[in-house]
């Protein structure tokens, strides 16, 4: 499983971030926003750019080692499996690249790409297992195509824009679409197993699910749009309970650890832990702005970042937290 460094709009930071140590080893700038999620392998670092570029990079310098130039924005991260690297792009095309040295191995043509609106940032990001590649698109499928030959396996439409990442998990993909429902397809075949549908809310009333989903202990949490974070049994599509927060849309996909889920809101400007076992918000953090990002758990702490260009570091047991970093921009714009 690879690590995570967090991603700040056109820039990518290398952070020595081990308590109270903020230094920036190197940076590197792209040719627009970078949502991607970067994949480490070894000592080479992969990421996307809206500059319609995936690049890698060495992981201890920054240096280019090569970069990818596709016909649309690569707001998908990316995903390394059999010495290949996997992502998509605005152009609505799936690609699967050397990882040594970029060259095109094959790509796979959808029907298309397409934003929801204003605040649908990403692009559903490739997950391979067992040489099948699934993810989700904007022509309203989910997918499944052969790793080795990117030939199509089988598709399943929803009813609007996927988005959303998948997660594979035992024999079934479960992936969120902007029509509000959670889908378990099975794997093989991409037969429907069950679907289950949000709330909604009055500005959202299709409650869509934009981002993931984490499974524990087969129970799936996931965000929605209606301010709820849903907790849904796996084997039979049930809803088990459901967080609803004042304000603030649920894009974040939650971390689950033990008996504890964290995630951030949207408009709420808000990051919450809650008890699994009771139900109750044991300590929540307020930001300047949004969080999309899923958090990490390092050691004791939780760590995510927002929109204004910060990386927080919090206390999971207490949700004391601090800014370990804050862009150069940030700085001048937000406190």
């Amino acid at each position: 499983m690879s690590k995570k460094i967090l991603v700040l709009f056109a820039f990518i930071f290398c952070l020595k971030v081990c308590y109270g140590q903020k230094n920036v080893r190197w940076k590197f700038r792209t040719g627009d926003r970078v949502y991607s999620t970067p994949l480490i392998d070894g000592n080479r670092l992969y990421f996307g750019s809206g500059d319609m570029h995936l690049y890698a990079l060495e992981l201890e310098t920054g240096k280019l080692l090569w970069k990818y130039k596709t016909k649309g924005k690569v707001h998908s991260s990316p995903f390394l499996y059999d010495n290949n690297i996997f992502f998509s792009s605005t152009d609505g095309n799936v690609y699967c690249l050397d990882k040594t040295d970029g060259s095109l191995q094959w790509k796979y043509a959808t029907d298309g790409e397409k934003q929801y609106e204003l605040w649908d940032y990403y692009l559903s990001s490739p997950q391979v297992k067992e040489n099948r590649v699934y993810w989700g698109s904007g022509d309203n499928h989910i997918y499944a195509i052969d790793a080795r030959y990117g030939q199509l396996i089988w598709k399943y439409k929803t009813n609007d824009v996927v988005h959303a990442d998948p997660v594979i998990y035992k024999e079934a993909v479960y992936i969120g679409s902007f029509d509000g429902q959670l889908y378990k397809l099975n794997k093989h075949n991409g037969a429907l197993i069950w679907k289950f549908k949000t709330i909604g809310a009055r500005y959202f009333p299709k409650g869509e699910i934009q981002r993931g989903v984490s499974i524990h202990k087969d129970l799936a949490y996931f965000g929605s749009r209606d301010y709820n974070l849903y907790v849904v049994d796996t084997k039979t599509g049930k809803g088990i309970c459901n967080y609803r927060q004042n304000r603030g849309r649920n894009i974040s996909t939650p971390t689950v650890q033990g008996e504890y889920v964290k995630f951030g809101s949207s408009d709420g400007h808000m990051f919450y832990c809650y008890n699994i076992n009771t139900g109750l918000n044991e300590w929540e953090i307020p930001t300047n702005m949004r969080i999309y990002s899923q958090a990490t758990v390092y050691k004791n702490d939780v760590i995510f970042s927002t929109f204004d260009g910060k990386i927080i570091r919090a206390d999971q047991r207490t949700g004391k937290f601090n800014c370990i970093f804050q862009t150069e921009a940030s700085k001048e714009n937000y406190h």
